[in-house]
């Protein structure tokens, strides 16, 4: 493996993680917190604001990566995982946020996971902070918003 995707690696969890070296999810602020608050609504709520944050660090990174990927096999290889990474993460949310029974019943916890998945991407931040020219702050309320009406009976 060359060094680029090792940089790109450690670039993007250093995003993701808000600090100068990767976080484990588990150990992340925003986690404890979510895991701490009994009100499904509040959940998400600390976890848009915890999307907003990563994507103002990660969305920069991620057009770089998006334009890479066509000619560079070993950095959508590494995308890839991260994906399918945080994916593995939006089912732990969700299951978390399920133990309050809030979740809609007509939706599995896959489905809800898939859902807050596509909508915390850096692809729909970026569409609405700089394509739309939304702030950071009206896409957190409208993210934190859009779950609550999508999610939740």
């Amino acid at each position: 493996m060359s060094r680029k995707p090792l940089i790109l690696r450690e670039l993007i969890e250093q995003a993701v993680s808000g600090s100068d070296h990767p976080v484990p999810a588990e150990e992340r602020d925003y986690v404890l917190a979510i895991r701490a608050e009994p009100d499904p609504r509040r959940k998400l709520a600390i976890y848009a604001g915890a999307v907003r944050r990563t994507q103002q660090r990660l969305a920069p990174l991620f057009r770089v990566i998006r334009e890479a990927v066509p000619s560079e096999p070993e950095v959508a290889a590494v995308w890839k995982e991260i994906s399918d990474r945080r994916a593995a993460n939006m089912r732990t949310f969700i299951t978390d946020v399920n133990t309050t029974h809030a979740l809609r019943e007509d939706l599995t916890v896959e489905q809800a996971a898939d859902i807050v998945w596509t909508l915390n991407s850096s692809d729909v931040y970026l569409l609405l902070t700089e394509e739309r020219g939304w702030s950071p702050e009206e896409f957190e309320r409208w993210l934190a918003d859009g779950w609550i009406r999508l999610l939740l009976h």
